[in-house]
């Protein structure tokens, strides 16, 4: 069995049903954003499905595919589990596990720029892998932030027949474009309503609950480099070896899109405070 839920249809290209700005500073890191829309998220879940049907297998949450540092929606999956597990608990069904699909190929593209058939030509060529074993006799939710095309759907359903699962399957979105007159670029008009220029991360970063992700690193590897050094030397060093060890572990120093601003964290922000570097210890 495999089913979807999306809390908000996306039909017009001016009205969501959230909050635009609140959309793009999620993408970027805002936790508490995250929080809120975690915990939407189940609340609509559990409304819409679980009163109705409820779940008695186990359970596993697994969030979108990412190497090493989490997508935006790792972070609303967080509250999202919080929050169902406190109705599971309630309700004596076992509490959610987790696992993760891994991903092997990362690329400098902005998703949210490309068409249907351009997404699925940048990420046909990936490969999503999983713990079969794991998710036996289990039913599985997947987690997304929003629904535009399906493609990574597509590669989702193509690692289950793949891996030859056989588990019920829902894909759970914050929000699904139902309209398919609107252009898939709709996505990168919500991804950027907040963050214009690389200046508008500085209150996301700042706040207490930031959680970094792949986009808000790529965007500021990818920022013309002037901008970049002017920005990055108005962070504080917490931030600026958290940049760098997410840019190693997801192999971005071997873009070379993004070798002069990697080079000017190492070259002139991370000397005095990280000797391992220097020594190679």
């Amino acid at each position: 069995m495999k089913a979807t839920y999306s809390l908000h249809h996306i039909n017009s290209a001016t009205h969501f049903g959230f909050d635009a700005d609140d959309y793009s500073r999620f993408k970027f890191g805002d936790g508490e954003v995250s929080r809120y829309f975690g915990t939407e998220l189940a609340d609509g879940f559990i409304i819409e499905i679980l009163t109705k049907q409820p779940i008695e297998k186990q359970i596993v949450v697994i969030s979108s595919p990412y190497s090493f540092i989490p997508t935006a929606t790792f972070a609303m999956k967080n509250h999202f589990v919080c929050r169902l597990n406190r109705w599971l608990a309630h309700h004596g069904y076992p509490v959610v596990q987790e696992t993760k699909v891994h991903r092997t190929i990362t690329y400098k593209e902005d998703y949210g720029e490309l068409d249907a058939e351009q997404r699925i030509n940048l990420i046909g060529n990936d490969s999503f892998h999983i713990d079969k074993d794991f998710l036996l006799g289990k039913t599985l939710l997947f987690l997304d932030d929003i629904k535009i095309t399906g493609s990574h759907e597509r590669m989702i359903m193509k690692m289950v027949d793949e891996y030859g699962l056989q588990n019920d399957i829902y894909m759970l979105y914050f929000a699904e474009l139902v309209n398919k007159n609107i252009h898939p670029n709709i996505e990168n008009y919500l991804n950027y309503h907040h963050v214009k220029n690389i200046y508008h991360l500085n209150d996301i970063i700042k706040g207490t609950n930031f959680c970094i992700n792949t986009r808000i690193v790529k965007y500021i590897l990818n920022y013309d480099h002037e901008s970049f050094c002017i920005f990055i030397q108005d962070q504080d060093s917490n931030f600026i070896n958290l940049l760098y060890d997410m840019a190693l572990g997801n192999g971005y120093h071997t873009i070379e899109a993004y070798t002069p601003n990697l080079n000017f964290i190492k070259q002139n922000l991370l000397i005095n405070n990280n000797k391992l570097i220097q020594h190679g210890n």
